[in-house]
């Protein structure tokens, strides 16, 4: 695997951006955007507005190829189980929505793919109208190894043709609507990758049994989209290089799967992995290695002898994706949730403005975290994911004199897009850094991509112009002699004490201090807080040798937590035997420990990290005294980074 992080200068990535080709079809570069569900469905599960915009705006940004995710060929028992409207192509009506999409990426010179999918097992009964799902075999899921889904039932000899007809039915309509080619979804689990895996095809027929019969369906959906679209249409496979799991894919199988899909014409793959029951390594979080399938991408490129491969998974740096290609890993590099969070990347990577580039921080939390739970996806660091069309900023129709107090990421958002807009700003920041809280949240253990967006955001005010003065706290006297048209507050927030006897002990203190290193606790730790703060200092203090035990109050920790890293951040946890105590409410501290729901926790020190609250005093003192007043962030109410950034973005487009 690869690892590395951006680089200064205009050093310009000149392998990824020469232009390749994936059978007939030419591309500009060598950045491609993956498929990835949104949840933009229109109610009929066809193509909305909101996703002519958000590819189109992926197009312009300079991209070589788009694929649309998740496009399923069989809406009945078809769809993921992803709540909300999916994209199906299982009807002819739905081709004149997709081909609007394809002529809008056209219209910015990028080619465009679908990917065709069929969930098998990985489904819902909210999904199937309450019929029980369907699979290669009669088979359980337990998804991440944590969530029980229904029980799949094997599918009938007809239902598998008839399903393989779907696909080719659904890749006819994609080529119908102006698509330069197809992604069939073998990878993450999904029907094909259930017959192709020994994990789940028990089938003692003609579909099982030895490797030939458990490509039998992918083979076959090959053979009969080819009859459909003809020889000159470039048909692309998800391949799972990895299950991840024992009695699943491996990579040495992955490697015959790959030449044997090659023989029956796919021109290039898609290194996958996992299944539902290991998806964490699909959308993988900041915890995982970039380029974490890099190895994967290397074994299929010396099994194939044509196909061009495609790897991604954590690549959000040009340079990085640089050395995939340098490496022998790639042909084409996936910059999916990188894309998500600067559709510029291509664009700024050829004019060698790497510092300008948004970073996407993997934290999960504006693109899946939403969808699982039936919201469509946004973006942490990029307010305009989904928004394209309303998120247009533009010049401001009288430039203003605009002062942001606080420099955390909201406030910093703020003054960024007031400057873009052309006003004048000044951002204050007590503090002698920028950051806020989020100069904190990079020092736990894996949480360094936090750094990759402070240096951009420096480097953004620097450009434009933004005058900052740190080290000095602003009282309401100080905004008022300086008669500014607008003030944004961002004063965020400060660490809540726990209100108990023995809280003010010499031995008590906050998460935060003992992150930035400004006290040493003593052996034993108790830290009071179950939440990610607390988790995360957990980690941080069990690196360094302490033996730490997490009290929380609710029934489980991790409550504030996105799901994925919470799994990855618990198991590392465990393994470094970090101690969890949950339905405890914490008594009395004393000298010696912890008094918690009838149970006594020693201790040499107490961190407390029962959250935050909001620091309000600035904004209450101008109420009513500047013309123009704006409250953004954890001062309003202490949430989450996507919180406090997109509430700078939406004020600095409203001054």
């Amino acid at each position: 695997m690869l690892d590395g992080t951006r680089g200064e200068g205009s050093m310009i990535p000149t392998r990824l951006l020469e232009p390749t080709t994936i059978g007939p079809m030419q591309l500009r570069n060598r950045i491609a955007m993956p498929p990835m569900t949104m949840a933009y469905a229109s109610e009929t599960d066809g193509v909305s507005e909101t996703d002519i915009a958000y590819f189109a705006e992926r197009a312009r940004g300079g991209a070589g190829l788009i694929m649309v995710g998740g496009v399923c060929v069989e809406g009945r028992l078809g769809k993921l189980l992803v709540p909300g409207p999916l994209h199906c192509l299982d009807r002819d009506e739905q081709i004149e929505g997709f081909s609007r999409l394809a002529e809008a990426v056209h219209a910015h010179g990028a080619r465009i793919a679908v990917q065709l999918y069929h969930a098998g097992r990985q489904t819902s009964l909210d999904k199937t109208g309450g019929e029980q799902p369907v699979s290669a075999s009669e088979t359980d899921t337990l998804f991440m190894g944590v969530l029980p889904m229904p029980r799949a039932r094997a599918l009938s000899v007809a239902e598998i043709e008839a399903i393989e007809d779907a696909f080719a039915e659904a890749a006819r309509r994609a080529k119908q609507a102006g698509f330069d080619a197809v992604l069939i979804d073998g990878g993450a689990g999904y029907l094909i990758a259930q017959f192709m895996s020994p994990f789940v095809n028990r089938r003692t027929d003609a579909y099982g049994g030895s490797l030939e019969g458990r490509m039998r369906f992918p083979l076959r959906i090959l053979e009969k989209t080819r009859a459909r679209v003809g020889s000159d249409f470039p048909l692309l496979f998800d391949l799972p290089a990895d299950e991840f799991i024992d009695g699943g894919i491996r990579p040495s199988e992955a490697c015959v799967m790959a030449r044997m899909l090659e023989e029956a014409g796919v021109s290039a793959f898609r290194i996958h992995g996992a299944l539902y029951e290991t998806y964490q390594y699909v959308v993988p979080p900041a915890c995982v290695p970039r380029a974490v399938h890099a190895r994967l991408g290397r074994q299929i490129k010396e099994a194939v002898r044509q196909a061009k491969v495609m790897v991604g998974h954590r690549v959000n740096d040009p340079l990085l994706a640089e050395r995939l290609i340098e490496d022998g890993c790639a042909d084409v590099v996936l910059m999916g949730r990188a894309l998500i969070a600067d559709p510029e990347l291509p664009k700024k990577a050829a004019e060698g403005r790497l510092d300008e580039i948004r970073p996407c921080i993997a934290c999960n939390i504006g693109c899946v975290g939403r969808i699982v739970v039936g919201s469509p996806a946004t973006c942490t660091v990029n307010p305009a994911v989904g928004k394209e069309k309303e998120f247009v900023i533009e010049p401001a129709p009288r430039r203003k004199k605009v002062m942001v107090v606080g420099g955390g990421v909201g406030g910093m958002e703020a003054a960024r897009t007031s400057a873009l807009r052309g006003h004048e700003v000044v951002l204050a920041e007590k503090q002698g850094r920028l950051g806020g809280w989020a100069a904190i949240g990079c020092l736990p253990p894996h949480k360094e991509e936090i750094r990759e967006l402070l240096r951009y955001y420096e480097a953004q005010l620097a450009k434009l112009g933004v005058r900052l003065e740190l080290g000095k706290e602003v009282a309401a006297r100080d905004v008022l002699e300086r008669k500014p048209d607008a003030v944004v507050v961002a004063t965020g927030s400060s660490a809540s004490p726990i209100d108990v006897p023995g809280a003010q002990g010499a031995h008590v203190v906050f998460a935060a201090d003992v992150l930035a290193g400004n006290v040493e606790t003593g052996d034993r730790v108790v830290i009071v807080g179950g939440g990610q703060t607390g988790l995360e200092t957990a980690e941080f203090l069990a690196e360094k040798g302490r033996r730490v035990t997490v009290v929380e109050m609710l029934p489980e920790v991790g409550a504030d937590m996105e799901f994925i890293t919470k799994l990855f951040l618990l198991g590392r946890l465990a393994r470094s035997g970090v101690v969890t105590v949950t339905n405890r409410k914490v008594d009395a501290i004393t000298e010696k420990g912890v008094q918690a729901g009838g149970e006594f926790l020693e201790a040499d020190s107490v961190v407390v990290a029962v959250g935050l609250k909001p620091d309000r005093g600035l904004a209450e003192a101008l109420e009513g005294r500047v013309p123009e007043l704006y409250r953004i962030g954890d001062c309003v109410k202490p949430r989450k980074l996507l919180d406090a950034i997109h509430e700078g973005a939406r004020v600095g487009r409203a001054i």
